[in-house]
């Protein structure tokens, strides 16, 4: 009998969770590909630049995992929103704002991140899109420091 309402539960919270994703399934992809290319194009340019090493290259991983760690708590704040707003019979049609913004904005950071590394590579850099990634960067780090 324990077992069956354990399956139970395990089975609606795993349906909750597929739910919950597939909303989120696209930005999630998107932000692992970008930090794929980034933890590649740094790498690169640490080995280029004769900084390479292991502790580097652990200390890249660690936050990238941070990174993931940042979307689940965003989650946990997106159900704590529906649900405290669900006991005042008040329903939003979407529920996962705080995952999206947090994971759109991970993303955007991450393509900063490809594109500084590419420079530092050598790769040739369009003097336009060099400019524009500096304002996105400053404006980013400036929203990210309360200014």
């Amino acid at each position: 009998m324990e077992n069956k309402g354990l399956q139970v539960v395990l089975s609606a919270a795993i349906a909750a969770f597929s739910v919950y994703f597939n909303a989120l399934a696209v930005p999630l992809i998107v932000l692992l590909i970008a930090m794929t290319a980034d933890y590649i194009s740094g790498m690169t340019a640490a080995y280029i630049s004769a900084e390479l090493s292991s502790k580097k290259g652990i200390q890249g991983i660690v936050k990238k995992l941070s990174y993931m760690v940042m979307v689940v708590v965003a989650m946990g704040v997106d159900w704590l929103i529906h649900n405290g707003l669900g006991a005042f019979n008040i329903n939003i049609d979407c529920d996962m704002w705080v995952g999206l913004i947090v994971t759109a904005w991970l993303i955007i950071n991450e393509m900063i991140s490809i594109l500084e590394n590419l420079v530092k590579i050598g790769v040739p850099m369009p003097q336009f899109l060099i400019k524009i990634v500096q304002k996105l960067k400053t404006s980013i780090d400036n929203k990210g420091s309360g200014d």
